[in-house]
């Protein structure tokens, strides 16, 4: 029984795929078990080369990263899983932690930080690229700020969406036009955005209301 750390990868590019391989022959702590092509693949292929650590790429056919992530991990909640990808929006970081990946990295990652992060996920660290943290950062602030709308803003910002103009609000909300003004300007402000077009495409793509 060897050390190695036993290596999966999943990306739908051969070319990536074999560089990594490329770079799992030369590091003599890493052993590649084998590839996948897609997320289904991967997840059929996991039961049988019984990988320590997966390098997961986000954006592929069949089935996404996200996707398998979540399936590999509820049957084999053992086996840690990096995200490998050229990636970074938000949404995508919270979503693959989420699933249960111990790591989210850019593919411009170097070869000596790949190796330090695959043997960090072994041992149940999490690594996470600047990008990443960063997201994590915008969406924990995010959060707060959604949470810090009052309940009529909310209900200023859904009607917002819904397309009613300030004349429109008030009169549905039985309230004068100055007091929708008000909360449009809070919840402007509270979004940190600068006119309500943002508020309300902000609103849509955080499921605000």
């Amino acid at each position: 029984m060897s050390g190695k750390i036993r290596i999966m990868l999943v990306d739908d590019h051969a070319v990536v795929r074999s560089g990594l391989g490329a770079f799992m022959s030369v590091n003599p702590d890493l052993e590649l078990v084998g590839e996948a092509e897609n997320g289904e693949q991967a997840v059929a292929l996991v039961a049988m080369l019984k990988p320590d650590v997966i390098l997961m790429d986000l954006m592929m056919p069949v089935m996404d990263g996200v996707a398998a992530t979540a399936a590999i991990k509820k049957q084999h909640p053992g086996i840690q899983i990096i995200a490998l990808t050229s990636f970074h929006e938000d949404e995508l970081v919270q979503n693959v932690l989420k699933a249960g990946a111990i790591g989210y990295l850019m593919k411009n990652v170097s070869a000596w930080e790949l190796a330090a992060a695959i043997k960090a996920a072994k041992a149940g660290k999490m690594i996470l690229s600047p990008e990443a943290a960063q997201a994590l950062v915008h969406a924990s602030q995010q959060a707060q700020e959604t949470e810090v709308l009052t309940e009529r803003e909310r209900e200023v910002l859904k009607l917002l969406v819904e397309g009613l103009n300030n004349a429109e609000i008030a009169e549905r909300l039985v309230v004068s036009l100055s007091t929708v003004k008000y909360h449009i300007s809070n919840i402007l402000m509270k979004l940190g955005v600068d006119n309500r077009v943002a508020a309300v495409t902000m609103a849509i793509q955080k499921k605000l209301v």
